[in-house]
């Protein structure tokens, strides 16, 4: 049986006295479509419950290391569909936040290594932070993080010292940047939890095209979460949440005459940044 409508509107009108505009409009939004979803589908009793129990199992799996909640949306595409509609125009495209980002990485110098020999091989990062008008912006920062040569986060890893793969970088006066790290690999996302179970029902690989991450900020700007993705990656087509834009991808060429002689590679990724508002 199809729903003819009535119920849905019953609904909405019990809604329509909430106070707040945008919170009234979402939550419409939101009823309109749960309610089109269980009556496109036939929805049944079996399957209603199935999917509260799945909902519950994310939630109960969420630590103060984990976030499955931000994973589920990562795998739905939801968080990338996020990321598109709130795009700045002419800015650099945002991609994910991704489950493992962790506030208070330390302040590093230029140029500073933000991880350890065993990490992987050595990589120079170097850009500029500008406008969208064109203009270098001096002072703002990039807090970046990455995983190690074993496709471990700190997080998830605890041979791994506290913070390590991660750094906070200010840029100079020409809106310069530069830091060292290691050439990202690829790295399965977590399939010990609900999401794994729903991949798997899905018969989708969990496996993320290499990435370094990076929040840039400035004041008087609009932030950015975004990815610098190698080039070189087998999955940057099939990356297991959606992340990958191709004006983010950025070759790790190899350091020739010239370059640092403690690097292997060299990567060269300038940011943009839209006004705030």
């Amino acid at each position: 049986m199809t729903d003819d409508g009535k119920l849905t509107e019953e609904v909405l009108r019990a809604y329509a006295p909430t106070p707040d505009p945008r919170l009234r409009e979402l939550l419409a939004a939101l009823i309109r479509h749960l309610h089109a979803f269980a009556a496109e589908t036939g929805l049944t009793h079996r399957e209603w419950l199935a999917g509260l129990e799945f909902l519950t199992a994310v939630g109960q799996t969420c630590d103060d290391q984990r976030q499955e909640f931000v994973l589920l949306s990562d795998v739905l595409g939801l968080s990338a569909q996020v990321d598109h509609v709130n795009a700045a125009a002419g800015a650099t495209e945002p991609t994910v936040l991704g489950p493992f980002y962790r506030p208070g990485a330390p302040q590093r110098a230029p140029g500073e290594h933000i991880g350890r020999p065993e990490d992987g091989a050595p990589t120079l990062i170097r850009g500029r932070v500008t406008a969208t008008t064109g203009q270098p912006i001096e002072g703002a920062t990039l807090d970046v993080w990455q995983c190690s040569a074993n496709g471990r986060y700190d997080t998830q890893d605890p041979q791994q010292p506290p913070f390590n793969l991660r750094g906070v970088f200010t840029t100079g006066s020409g809106g310069g940047y530069e830091f060292r790290t290691v050439r990202p690999v690829s790295y399965p996302i977590p399939v010990d939890g609900p999401v794994g179970d729903l991949l798997r029902a899905a018969g989708r690989h969990n496996w993320r095209a290499s990435h370094v991450h990076a929040i840039v900020s400035a004041p008087g700007y609009e932030p950015v979460t975004t990815h610098i993705f190698d080039t070189a990656n087998e999955y940057l087509r099939s990356d297991a949440v959606f992340g990958v834009r191709d004006s983010l991808i950025h070759a790790f060429r190899p350091a020739g005459p010239g370059d640092p002689d403690d690097v292997s590679f060299v990567v060269d990724a300038d940011f943009v940044l839209a006004p705030a508002g």
